[in-house]
């Protein structure tokens, strides 16, 4: 581990030279390549630098133990007493940010949420699990833009809606969604009192960028139609909203949130690269099966993931059978807690399934 660490070092130094070059920004792509990587090595090497210190502190400490002054031997116990306590969470620490990341986890997300079982109460629940997501997005200041709803004409219920979600590691907290969400509770239209189950699907899938799927007009069919629904004078009136159809997959994409074309298609394009992207890992997936297991941020999205418990005020993940009692306040944005239990537990299992080379 310390020799890759002592080489990940002398490129962190080979980068920031290459940074101070001020022809260097001339070519902004490579620019911008340097930047990244040394901004993404930066917390490691960090960290590795401070553990060089104290191990450095450590070993002086000890050579002075060694000197015949009792006073000198003492203050080295003192310094001793004092570093090697720290030593062990640094390299544990290290352990863990050495650890195989997941390449998507710096990307933005499409988020796509269906009404299941359940008829209008899991539409209902669609959209407060939607907003739930909303209040998530806001508090990380991400960006989000709703490609497509569909409402289901009573209450405030929807059947589904799609919409992508853009920021700083968006996938890497949000991976975690994907899955069924089953919902239990007294509808509002139940006069008897009793708590019924209903369940929504939530796919998470990592925005593709077109380096990483390309796809050929040929096998493209563009369709245009009249949008549907609230809204302006463009609304039944001109042929803005697109459907899009990937003839070698039968997957159909379609946008109507913008009145202008154009941009319904760059949105629509996004969302069927995402998808296509997702099924190339999906197949990747299966030739690494073991691994996946080990991956709960693969899940397949057919898997019950969890249960929101309004009459208990309790919600449970079933992966790692982790309860929050104050439902109220997950449903208003608050996830994060469930999220960081999520992120340890695949860490945990990261580490007993992949040891880091020393």
């Amino acid at each position: 581990m310390f020799d890759r660490l002592a080489q990940m070092n002398a490129r962190y130094d080979s980068l920031s030279r290459d940074m101070s070059d001020p022809t260097l920004v001339n070519d902004q792509k490579r620019f911008q390549a340097i930047a990244k990587e040394h901004r993404d090595m930066e917390p490691i090497i960090e960290k590795y630098r401070a553990y060089r210190k104290i191990a450095d502190g450590i070993a002086e400490a000890k050579t002075m133990l060694s000197e015949p002054d009792p006073d000198i031997q003492a203050m080295a116990q003192d310094e001793l007493a004092s570093l090697e306590p720290q030593l062990e969470p640094i390299e544990d620490a290290l352990k863990v940010m050495l650890l195989p990341k997941d390449p998507n986890d710096d990307k933005n997300i499409v988020i796509e949420l269906r009404a299941g079982t359940g008829g209008d109460e899991a539409a209902l629940f669609v959209a407060e699990m939607f907003r739930l997501y909303l209040r998530f997005a806001e508090q990380h200041k991400w960006k989000v833009q709703i490609l497509s709803e569909s409402e289901t004409g009573i209450g405030n219920g929807l059947k589904e809606v799609t919409a992508i979600f853009e920021g700083d590691k968006v996938y890497s907290k949000m991976k975690y969604e994907s899955g069924v969400h089953r919902v239990q509770r007294v509808p509002a239209t139940e006069t008897q009192g009793r708590v019924h189950t209903s369940a929504i699907t939530v796919a998470v899938l990592p925005e593709a960028e077109e380096v990483d799927i390309k796809i050929e007009a040929k096998d493209l069919r563009i369709d245009t139609f009249c949008s549907s629904g609230p809204g302006g004078q463009s609304v039944n009136t001109t042929y803005s909203a697109i459907r899009i159809t990937h003839l070698p997959t039968n997957t159909v994409v379609s946008c109507q949130d913008e009145k202008s074309q154009i941009k319904n298609r760059e949105k629509a394009m996004r969302v069927l690269r995402s998808r296509l992207y997702e099924v190339e890992e999906e197949r990747l997936h299966q030739l690494q099966a073991k691994d996946r297991k080990q991956q709960i941020g693969s899940g397949d999205r057919s898997e019950k993931v969890r249960t929101y418990n309004f009459p208990q005020n309790r919600m449970t993940d079933h992966r790692i059978g982790f309860t929050s009692h104050n439902l109220a306040m997950v449903m208003e944005g608050q996830l994060q807690p469930t999220i960081d239990a999520l992120i340890a537990h695949d860490i945990a299992e990261k580490m007993k399934g992949e040891p880091v080379a020393a």
